[in-house]
């Protein structure tokens, strides 16, 4: 035995990888079988100090039935400023050609035995796969974090809007005049806010003289007539009122507003006298005034919408009687109020009665009305003819 030759250089393999390259080696081995590639040994390989190539070590040889396996080394050529350079024998081929590619097994088996799977993580190295994984799980600790704040979002709308629900359900039945809060505006439902006397700035020292008592058998249906027009917000409803007011005190020698309620164009209602004081009409009714001239517009849905509201609170708090009867203003006396428009629809309506001042049945006969309704008005006036004097509503 040559005693110069050179020992193997390889260094042993980590347990690990020695493990899982002899969990590959017969794969390999059954790929060399069938495809028809030289079997590629596994025992170390080393390079002579003597030899441009490595050369199989002898001690390797002898020892082909040792487990461990070593790495093949590996030389370096370092090319610098060099162009069209071959390493190796050219080959060409003509004709179908098939291309196998494999690795060395060692790569493969350190690569299985860190857990790696696919080449790019195979590459990667302990500290880049450690930053990896703290980016995933940064980004997965962000998804997460923004579902809860998303479903905890919606779970506060949710709870939020319950609760609103739940407070206007529980709020009090709305009454009229002044047992409401102070500051706050009644809304009898559908949009349709009361608005006091207070509110639209009425002579508080205003006042009729008779008191009205419930359930109120009548309702009486007007309109303000000579050309006035429609108001559609408060603001211009209001002026309208405190000049209705001023209008019927000055002019009139009424000791207040008219009627009790009257419907604006932006389907509010405004309290005249509200329930507890006789209209200038008739005692024992409740009137209510559609505010504009219905001889030539026409009223609004809301405005009915509102006078639907007002009835049926009426009914239900007992200001009004279960089996109210509804007239119109040309129904008691000669005018031409409510308008041909306003008396078409009422007439359709289930308490309207076909009661006149003309005929025998006048409306409130049964309870002893008399046949002219206008109670308030000074004695001296209904004796003249001319209505110019007369109240808005005898347009």
């Amino acid at each position: 035995m040559n005693t110069n030759a050179p020992q193997p250089s390889g260094t042993p393999l980590p347990d690990s990888v020695n493990n899982a390259l002899m969990s590959i080696q017969p794969r390999y081995n059954s790929f060399h079988q069938h495809n028809g590639i030289p079997h590629m040994p596994t025992n170390s390989y080393s390079q002579g100090s003597n030899s441009g190539a490595g050369a199989k070590s002898e001690a390797s040889l002898n020892n082909s039935n040792n487990s461990t396996l070593q790495p093949a080394t590996t030389s370096v050529i370092n090319l610098s400023n060099s162009s069209d350079v071959v390493i190796g024998p050219m080959t060409q081929y003509q004709g179908s050609v098939t291309i196998y590619q494999y690795m060395d097994a060692t790569v493969e088996a350190s690569r299985i035995a860190s857990g790696r799977n696919n080449q790019n993580r195979g590459l990667a190295s302990p500290e880049e796969s450690s930053v990896l994984r703290q980016e995933r799980y940064f980004l997965y600790g962000a998804l997460i974090l923004l579902t809860i704040i998303a479903f905890s979002t919606a779970l506060y709308f949710i709870i939020h809007q319950a609760q609103s629900s739940g407070n206007i359900s529980s709020q009090p039945e709305i009454l009229f005049g002044n047992n409401y809060a102070s500051g706050t505006i009644p809304n009898l439902g559908n949009g349709h806010l009361v608005i006091d006397r207070h509110n639209w700035g009425a002579q508080e020292a205003a006042r009729g003289p008779y008191p009205l008592h419930s359930p109120i058998p009548y309702v009486l249906i007007t309109h303000i007539g000579v050309q006035s027009s429609p108001c559609l917000n408060m603001y211009k409803c209001s002026i309208k009122m405190r000049t209705i007011q001023d209008a019927a005190i000055a002019e009139q020698s009424l000791p207040d507003i008219p009627n009790n309620f009257y419907l604006g164009g932006d389907g509010y209602i405004y309290v005249g006298r509200g329930w507890s004081i006789a209209n200038a009409y008739a005692n024992q009714t409740l009137s209510v005034c559609f505010m504009g001239d219905y001889m030539r517009n026409k009223p609004n849905e809301n405005q009915f919408s509102a006078l639907n509201h007002l009835l049926a609170h009426g009914v239900a708090e007992s200001y009004l009687a279960r089996d109210y009867k509804l007239v119109a203003h040309n129904q008691t006396r000669k005018t031409k109020s409510p308008g041909p428009f306003i008396y078409s629809q009422i007439s359709k309506m289930p308490r309207w009665i076909s009661c006149d001042k003309d005929s025998t049945n006048t409306c409130g006969s049964e309870i002893g009305l008399p046949r002219i309704w206008d109670q308030d008005y000074p004695k001296a006036l209904k004796t003249v003819e001319v209505t110019t004097n007369r109240t808005s509503e005898d347009s």
